[in-house]
């Protein structure tokens, strides 16, 4: 390794592991840096995901009060995130990273819509529910769609992690959860969950880069707990925007290089 392949993934990897707990997508950085040091793509792949595991645990440790109000509603959701990760992983190691590459914009775009009109959208399936209940509200996130939302997530989590902070985001926004600070606490929680599982698979498999993967897990971690500690500071309406043109752009930028 050079100087400038470790600057460049090491760089790379703290603002990945900030931006994930910001916003998601902070693979997006950390991937392609790990490519332009020379690591073949399935490699940089399963070296990406295991390197922005502590920063998961991290952003989920800054965001601790706020998931100390559900400790029952995350059973449910981390055993789906468990066994989703485990199937997006295993399903990575049977899949070209070519043929994953040409769906990522479109995948991207879809998650950033449905967050940027969650609200909208959430209000409409609370109504449609309440309605159905004789005007009795569900708590957020406790009925069969959240389980299957959450399921569809980890399996892409697992299988790539490219926007899995943003369409985790959307589908817990979908679910009813409308505070976005809420939403970032138990998005960085599951996310760290779909890591783990993701983490033994591939070093179960012998898939990881150990050299740059050291490196990008000591700079992703220390950017993971000072992103999350900055994204509780900044206000919500913010706070949502950002995500927002966060993903609007990485979309743009991935359909460019997809021409």
């Amino acid at each position: 390794m050079t100087v400038t392949q470790i600057l460049i993934v090491g760089i790379a990897a703290f603002c990945a592991g900030a931006m994930n707990s910001v916003a998601g997508g902070g693979t997006f950085l950390s991937f392609p840096a790990l490519l332009a040091a020379g690591v073949p793509p399935v490699s940089a792949n399963a070296s990406n995901s295991v390197a922005l595991w502590p920063a998961s645990l991290s952003g989920a440790w800054a965001y601790r009060a706020e998931l100390a109000r559900y400790k029952r509603y995350l059973i449910p959701m981390g055993l789906m995130s468990l066994v989703g990760g485990i199937g997006g992983g295993l399903l990575l190691l049977t899949t070209k990273d070519a043929t994953f590459s040409r769906l990522i914009p479109w995948l991207l775009l879809f998650a950033t819509l449905l967050f940027a009109f969650s609200s909208q959208i959430s209000a409409w399936l609370r109504r449609g529910r309440a309605a159905q209940d004789g005007g009795q509200a569900h708590a957020p996130g406790t009925g069969p769609a959240a389980l299957a939302g959450q399921a569809v997530v980890s399996v892409y989590g697992g299988f790539f992690g490219a926007g899995m902070g943003i369409l985790m985001l959307a589908s817990l926004a979908m679910a009813g959860h409308d505070d976005v600070h809420e939403i970032n606490a138990i998005k960085n929680l599951l996310s760290a969950i779909i890591y783990s599982v993701t983490v033994v698979t591939f070093v179960v498999a012998g898939a990881v880069s150990w050299p740059y993967t050291i490196i990008m897990l000591a700079t992703a971690t220390l950017g993971g707990y000072w992103g999350a500690s900055i994204a509780r500071k900044i206000p919500a309406l913010w706070l949502r925007r950002f995500i927002i043109t966060v993903g609007f752009g990485l979309t743009i930028f991935y359909f460019y290089k997809t021409l």
